[in-house]
């Protein structure tokens, strides 16, 4: 049995950080993981989603051409073998980048197999066994699969499929009008594929608020991408045409008929294989491991970090939850996960930017509100850039004078809520911000203005 002073298992945001801060600290690691390094940002989230959106982006604009005083010879085409290429090199740059940092440390010890738990200290990989007093659990999610009538018929397909696929659908349906579903629907309809997005909610982006949800939708429909709100008896069978996606109860509903379907209805963790239960690990009822503040199981020594805690499902909240367990177990801190500041963006064009409270959570804490609220129209970078689609909004807590939340979604948006997180983080009131000086011309630059806005609800 080989004992290490400490053992990861996964190696996707979280780990391998978490290895390199327990190497500089002199103790030894063993690094575990069954697939590939970097995890699913690397593998087949962030890092080529976004490599893909970017490709889409481009297409999208040369199709504008005449919006900006040029024209391209004939009908602007995707060619999606060298588009899936361009993201293969980002993942595999990536994924080298991470596996020849690991392999350089002088005292962590990468090992390649499944991990299980045969008691609270020891592993299993492949058959050798090791143990270590401290033990952390960076396993990461994947698609969910929720058993849907005919499902088990068809061949569904889930973002690890999306991001290696080098040909174009004919008509792609998008089961999920969330986060995943809606970047791939609009990056696919901009490649040149037909779209239609089902959505049992009867809203895109349900947990937004609904001026959100509802300028998103129009920009999606605008673009040509069909969106069935409402779909409350989700089904597949096989056909001619592909596949048969049900949208309707209704005997005589007719359902979406797409050549390739895309289930992005949420993730799972994967927990399912590790031996939790031999090392008294608990977890939810989906599968999450429980946790408390400071990111430790109810088994002492053993942490769970990134996706599969259930505390965040972001690349950047996987880090922090690093960043927290680093800081207790090695600086000698008190970081909690109570502490951190919700924060993320939907990157669909143009991308949502959110921090904190929704204003209808806002409005359920009863504290007295401010509001404020601009359309991209009065933003003078969006203008020049031709592109003025959505809004940005406040809300801000009006005895406190502190803002609670904030939405931009607009060009930059994804950029430009940082200035808000970072206020919102340091504790100032919106009058400190409003004294802010940003840079012209930006799209922050209306931030202060938008603040002058403020005003109780009405």
């Amino acid at each position: 049995m080989r004992s290490f002073d400490a053992i990861i298992i996964g190696a996707g945001q979280a780990g391998p950080a978490l290895a390199a801060r327990l190497d500089a600290a002199g103790l030894s690691v063993a690094i575990i993981e069954r697939h590939h390094v970097g995890g699913t940002c690397v593998n087949t989230g962030c890092k080529p989603t976004k490599t893909l959106i970017a490709s889409a982006y481009a297409a999208h604009l040369a199709r504008r051409g005449g919006d900006y005083g040029f024209s391209v010879a004939g009908p602007v085409t995707v060619d999606m073998p060298t588009v899936a290429a361009r993201a293969a090199k980002v993942i595999h740059d990536s994924r080298q980048g991470n596996e020849r940092w690991l392999e350089g440390l002088e005292r962590v010890t990468l090992i390649r197999g499944h991990a299980r738990f045969v008691a609270p200290r020891r592993i299993s990989v492949d058959g050798e066994t090791m143990t270590a007093p401290r033990i952390f659990l960076n396993v990461g999610g994947r698609a969910a699969m929720p058993d849907m009538p005919g499902i088990d018929a068809v061949t569904l397909l889930t973002n690890t499929d999306m991001v290696a696929l080098d040909t174009l659908p004919d008509h792609l349906v998008v089961v999920g009008g969330s986060y995943i579903g809606l970047e791939f629907a609009q990056m696919y309809r901009r490649f040149g594929a037909q779209v239609t997005v089902v959505e049992r909610s009867d809203r895109l982006i349900a947990r937004e608020d609904e001026d959100v949800s509802a300028a998103v939708r129009a920009m999606l429909e605008e673009e040509g991408i069909a969106v069935r709100t409402g779909a409350t008896c989700i089904g597949f069978a096989p056909d001619p045409a592909g596949i048969a996606v049900r949208v309707g109860c209704a005997a005589d509903a007719r359902p979406v008929l797409g050549s390739h379907v895309l289930m992005a209805v949420g993730r799972r963790p994967n927990t399912d294989d590790l031996g939790l239960a031999a090392a008294g690990i608990e977890t939810d009822a989906r599968g999450y491991i429980q946790v408390d503040d400071r990111l430790e199981t109810n088994v002492p020594g053993i942490w769970a970090l990134g996706d599969c805690n259930g505390r965040g499902a972001f690349t950047h909240t996987a880090y922090n939850d690093f960043e927290i367990v680093a800081a207790n177990l090695l600086d000698g801190g008190d970081r909690r996960v109570s502490q951190r500041l919700p924060g993320y963006a939907l990157f669909v064009d143009p991308p949502l930017g959110r921090v904190g409270m929704t204003d209808a959570e806002a409005a359920r804490t009863g504290r007295p509100l401010l509001h404020a609220k601009r359309p991209m129209t009065r933003v003078g970078r969006a203008v020049e850039k031709g592109e003025t689609k959505g809004f940005m909004k406040v809300v801000a807590d009006a005895e406190t004078r502190r803002i609670l939340g904030a939405a931009i979604l607009g060009t930059g948006g994804d950029e430009a809520i940082h200035g808000i997180i970072d206020m919102m983080n340091a504790d100032q009131t919106i009058d400190t911000l409003r004294w802010a000086v940003p840079i012209h011309p930006t799209v922050s630059e209306l931030i202060p203005t938008l603040l002058l806005d403020l005003a109780p609800s009405r």
